[in-house]
């Protein structure tokens, strides 16, 4: 009998979300970094983070939100080099690599080896890359770096490819607020996750079965990159309805390499 009631009480409180996420709308007026429209907001779901859609362009708050940082930190953006890992089609993404003079895209392709090409597009394993010393003035990721089975390897490999006075700019859902990053999953003998929590994938623009979930990040990300390479770091929080961004998990991380680096 308790048991009945506990699984009639669990599908009202289903039932009661999904009418919840049916009937919610939100609607606001402002201009998108990504499309350079004034626009309207809309979200028809409370999850603002991947539903607060830009009604011009379908960009997102956190693409919205990194184009923004990229556009007040380096307004003259379109005249650097730009190396984007695993871009998306829309968003900030699309605007680089319309706008960007010397914009360079790379994907990681489960399976090729170092210095691949596919499809024209670059195979980049972001631990280990192939590019030269001081490549890039700018390198952009938007939720990758949850994604890296050895993220100091990543985050040492995109330092040294950027120019003195470049940075990564790069969006990351901050999930551990309250408490220090967790490892979520190591890297197996055949390649694949060994989750040490629940298994979490995110979607993968050129894989299917999608990208395992092997960091739970937290504030002390800053810490970690600074660790292993020496980077000036800090996190840009922005919420700005009339940028359409305010979200869950809206940080962005400025990692920047030193004009003058200390011996």
């Amino acid at each position: 009998m308790i048991k009945a009631i506990k699984n009639y009480l669990k599908k009202k409180v289903i039932h009661l979300y999904e009418n919840r996420v049916g009937t919610y709308f939100f609607k606001q007026k402002g201009y998108c970094p990504c499309c350079d429209n004034k626009v309207s907001f809309v979200a028809k779901n409370p999850w603002l983070r991947d539903y607060f859609l830009c009604n011009s362009c379908n960009s997102i708050p956190r693409e919205r939100a990194l184009m923004h940082t990229i556009e007040i930190t380096y307004p003259q953006w379109r005249d650097l080099a730009i190396h984007e890992s695993s871009p998306g089609e829309r968003g900030h993404s699309l605007k680089l690599k319309e706008e960007g003079k010397n914009y360079l895209e790379s994907q990681y392709f489960l399976g090729n080896k170092k210095g691949d090409v596919v499809n024209g597009i670059a195979h980049i394993d972001l631990e280990d890359q192939s590019f030269d010393d001081q490549s890039f003035d700018l390198v952009i990721t938007s939720d990758v770096m949850e994604h890296i089975y050895e993220p100091d390897k990543a985050f040492k490999e995109i330092y040294r490819t950027l120019k003195p006075g470049g940075a990564h700019i790069f969006s990351v859902p901050i999930i551990n607020k309250h408490k220090p990053t967790q490892r979520w999953a190591n890297k197996g003998l055949d390649g694949l996750p060994e989750f040490l929590f629940e298994p979490e994938w995110h979607g993968n623009p050129v894989d299917e079965k999608g990208s395992p979930v092997t960091m739970h990040w937290g504030f002390d990300i800053v810490d970690f990159i600074t660790q292993h390479t020496g980077a000036e770091c800090n996190i840009e929080y922005i919420n700005d309805l009339s940028l359409g961004i305010q979200a869950e998990y809206i940080e962005i991380i400025v990692q920047r390499k030193p004009l003058h680096e200390k011996s």
